[in-house]
């Protein structure tokens, strides 16, 4: 445990005694030469001779009030409570086309790459979003559920590789409800951001799940990642990434996979939500950005953390004992002696 929160501040009190005495030791000299020029040693001692003179202790409650000042501003600390931070959060699911076209290279290095760098800006900008990911091919996955832990979401985008699920094919479908069972307990308008090169295998599946992202309140947008000419899709390559072998389909006919711009402009467009081409990472970020910031909200707990318990009220009150002490210690009048008693002391 650090005793203190921010130990510098009694480094500070350092110098700042030093100074404090200094100005004491000048205001003395100065004082002592202004009582010198206008009465003269001796008579200004005649003249207080029956004032009680100054305790050193007045000084040492000033100097100790600046002590615990400064204590409490280095924030003592000892004991521990827990702190539940709430915020107010919209609600966004991202799904992430994980089968073998996105190892297709009509975006460079491959499209799944771009689709990770665009998506490792866009949660890094989404501050007010609790976020989800999915990864998916003819079947949905969780990857990550949906949370405000930005590292524990940058981890899980780049964990995202072609073929990591034990199924081939693509499925939108499967990702659309998926996404809507992870959405569901949360009230008002969320979004699923899909993106996806668009092909479909199942596509008589695709009108029940734009049917279910509606009953749910589900704006889809969703980002088209590839060219409409199409190209060829690595199935195989060697230690320095040369391309050994082309995919095949059942045939023997070598693949190839495009972008179909058509199925995902009509699924953005059914629920309310955008159709973005992808571009680049950071213009396709802001585009997202801007197209989830009207999203509603609602009141969520953040994670709880134990701190320490700031103890700086005890030094304040210290401090301010001190210089009240300082400010009110008594002065009063001497005794008077009688002359004889001095005559007898001096003998």
């Amino acid at each position: 445990m650090e005793l203190f929160a921010k130990p510098v501040f009694l480094v500070y009190f350092i110098p700042v005694l030093l100074f404090a005495g200094l100005a004491a030791w000048l205001g003395f000299k100065i004082k002592n030469h202004l009582i010198g020029s206008l009465f003269g040693a001796e008579a200004y001692a005649k003249l207080t001779a029956d004032l009680r003179p100054v305790t050193k202790w007045r000084n040492v409650c000033f100097f100790l009030s600046l002590f615990f000042l400064f204590v409490a501003l280095a924030g003592p600390q000892w004991g521990t409570e827990v702190l539940e931070a709430q915020g107010s959060f919209a609600q966004t699911v991202i799904a992430v086309d994980v089968s073998a076209s996105m190892r297709a290279q009509d975006l460079k290095p491959d499209r799944l790459d771009n689709a990770k760098n665009m998506l490792r800006m866009l949660v890094s900008n989404l501050k007010e979003e609790r976020i989800g990911v999915i990864a998916f091919t003819s079947q949905a996955y969780i990857q990550c559920p949906i949370t405000t832990d930005q590292d524990a979401l940058s981890y899980f985008i780049n964990s995202l590789k072609p073929d990591m699920l034990p199924v081939p094919g693509t499925s939108l479908a499967s990702a659309v409800s998926l996404a809507a069972r992870m959405l569901s307990k949360y009230p008002g308008n969320k979004a699923l951001i899909l993106l996806t090169d668009g092909e479909d295998h199942s596509p008589e599946e695709l009108k029940k799940a734009q049917e279910t992202a509606l009953k749910n309140g589900i704006r889809i947008i969703a980002i088209g990642i590839g060219s409409k000419e199409g190209t060829l899709i690595p199935a195989k390559t060697d230690a320095s990434g040369r391309i050994l072998e082309y995919k095949k389909d059942k045939e023997g006919k070598t693949v190839v996979s495009k972008l179909d711009e058509k199925t995902l402009l009509e699924l953005a467009q059914a629920t309310g939500g955008v159709y973005i081409s992808y571009t680049t990472p950071a213009q396709v970020a802001v585009k997202v950005e801007a197209a989830v910031k009207d999203l509603d909200r609602s009141l969520s707990r953040t994670a709880s953390r134990a701190v320490y318990k700031n103890r700086y009220a005890f030094a304040v009150i210290l401090a301010m004992l001190c210089l009240a002490g300082y400010l009110l210690w008594p002065r009063g009048r001497k005794p008077r002696v009688r002359e004889a008693e001095k005559e007898l002391q001096k003998r």
